[in-house]
């Protein structure tokens, strides 16, 4: 078997609206397939404006800029993410307080954010570990009552939902991605969710270096000029193009994802109980979006020893993060609050399974050759 982890997914249509663009002879940010996706993300996510980044941690960056975060501010987040999620608050000064997760979902333990505030506290950041929301409700009412923003990292969660209500857009603000191993892809690029009204004019001007330029050119201002500190957060009219040809076919994308993930989920039902593994838990008001299949095995040797077994069969399978406050950045510029025992223990265990579309023919013997490597 030849079974990469990831291969990235396409529609048909990347390179004719890649052409479009060329043709339109607009190639920098904010051409017509920028216009696409973004009101197809503010439809789908009610966002009050939607506005594509060329990363997500780009995203990120652009959040931590709008929550007017200064030295020495406080920002609580789960360690088991990505280096962006802390990378982005970090570089405005803040420091990241990282609190454990739930051993069901594994994101952010809900119970255990309000203990880790403090008078320096800003901002809740949750993480939607793949594409299953975290606890929205409960996170909401923590930081209404504290007056913290909510800013999601929703990196994982494109179409997903918590009670109905679309993932990236229930916080003040979320933070999406489009890397190649997501779901709806355009190889690298992101995308800012703006829910609160309060943030939508100077999200407009982080995300144009500073500049009020989109004011200029829907009439606004005479002439646009530098107001504020920002960056170079667009990504090119070709990213978009590419992007719109995905979030055309969002929905069969996510049906065959899903599929997918219950093939998955039904085959190792049977080794789940039998102590042998796992599976993943999605509560039953959580809508995910089949963004990964991963398994927990009994220990860190059986983990490392399953992995290499199935490279020897040309299936790879791959761990995930190092937990951030284990990381040497980490330890420098957070810091954790309590022991973070779940986080230490599922990071040690945890293997994630290939999902792309396209495997479907192959699934049947990944599975055989899996619950013959345990």
């Amino acid at each position: 078997m030849n079974i990469p982890f990831n291969k990235p997914h396409m529609t048909g249509k990347e390179l004719w609206y890649i052409a479009q663009a060329h043709a339109n002879g607009h190639l920098a940010g904010d051409g017509r397939f920028t216009g696409l996706c973004s009101r197809w993300l503010e439809a789908r996510t009610g966002a009050s404006k939607a506005l594509l980044t060329h990363s997500c941690t780009a995203a990120l960056e652009m959040a931590a800029i709008l929550a007017d975060l200064q030295p020495g501010d406080e920002v609580i987040m789960p360690s088991y993410t990505f280096v962006s999620t802390a990378n982005a608050f970090v570089l405005r000064g803040a420091v990241p307080v990282f609190v454990d997760v739930r051993a069901d979902t594994l994101n952010i333990d809900e119970q255990l954010i309000e203990a880790a505030i403090t008078a320096r506290t800003r901002a809740i950041v949750p993480v939607h570990y793949a594409g299953v929301g975290c606890e929205m409700d409960a996170i909401i009412d923590i930081a209404r009552r504290h007056e913290l923003l909510v800013i999601e990292d929703a990196a994982q969660a494109v179409m997903a939902s918590y009670k109905g209500r679309p993932l990236g857009g229930i916080g003040d603000m979320g933070a999406l991605s489009f890397h190649e191993t997501k779901n709806i892809i355009s190889g690298e690029g992101g995308a800012l969710l703006v829910n609160s009204v309060h943030h939508a004019a100077r999200a407009e001007i982080v995300r144009e270096k500073g500049t009020n330029r989109s004011q200029f050119f829907r009439g606004q201002v005479d002439k646009y000029t530098w107001v504020d500190i920002g960056s170079s957060y667009l990504p090119g009219e070709l990213i978009a193009a590419f992007l719109w040809a995905q979030m055309e076919e969002a929905d069969s994308i996510t049906r065959r994802r899903l599929g997918i993930w219950e093939t998955y989920h039904h085959g190792f039902a049977e080794a789940e109980r039998q102590g042998r593994l796992r599976r993943p838990v999605v509560p039953p008001h959580c809508a995910h979006n089949a963004h990964m299949y991963y398994l927990l095995l009994p220990e860190l040797d059986v983990r490392t020893a399953f992995i290499e077994r199935l490279r020897r069969l040309g299936i790879h399978c791959v761990f995930h993060y190092i937990p951030l406050h284990d990381a040497p950045a980490g330890r420098r510029f957070g810091r954790p609050h309590g022991t973070l025992a779940v986080t230490e223990d599922v990071a040690k265990r945890l293997v994630r399974l290939p999902v792309w579309l396209g495997m479907e023919d192959e699934q049947a013997g990944i599975i055989d050759q899996v619950l013959a490597a345990l």
